[in-house]
């Protein structure tokens, strides 16, 4: 009996020298931290260029509509000035397409026929809205009345557009 102590003993020893030697699984410990993230949209709008055409006038009331595209950030206000244009002796009220020094009277307005006059901001009213952060489309009106006296040729001027962001 003596040899199976010593034996069971020997096995022992070998159990307890496995279990040293063998590979030890480790605790996996965890932590946290944070990660601040930031930024700012900034209130932008850009134009595209527009026109204003007008058929053939014959001294009688000529209405034409045209366009210009203006795209400003999301939910940002905006408002469109007009100038009085380039034409000489021009006004807000009465602006000016010139053919070399013959003029031709029209009006630029809000809406379509005439109405309120498309200005500055001091003289006339401006265009006002909210920006989709996508191209909007704005409408020009453009009305030449009748009556106006102008020789043959091709009359242009160009107004400048000032938007307020």
């Amino acid at each position: 009996m003596k040899h199976t102590h010593v034996m069971s003993a020997t096995v022992a020893a070998v159990l307890a020298l496995a279990l040293i030697s063998a590979p030890q699984s480790a605790s996996a410990a965890t932590g946290t931290a944070s990660i601040a993230v930031s930024t700012t949209v900034a209130n932008t709008c850009t134009f595209t260029n527009g026109t204003l055409t007008f058929g053939a006038y014959t001294g009688v009331v000529d209405n034409a509509t045209g366009t210009f595209t203006v795209n400003c950030t999301n939910n940002a206000d905006y408002s469109i000035a007009l100038n009085k244009g380039a034409g000489t002796g021009a006004t807000i009220t009465t602006r000016q397409m010139m053919n070399g020094t013959y003029s031709l009277g029209y009006t630029i307005n809000t809406t379509a026929g005439g109405g309120t006059i498309w200005g500055d901001g001091t003289t006339g009213s401006t265009v006002s809205g909210v920006g989709t952060g996508s191209a909007q489309t704005i409408s020009v009106f453009g009305v030449i009345p009748a009556g106006e006296t102008a020789i043959s040729g091709s009359y242009t001027d160009t107004i400048t557009a000032t938007v307020t962001y």
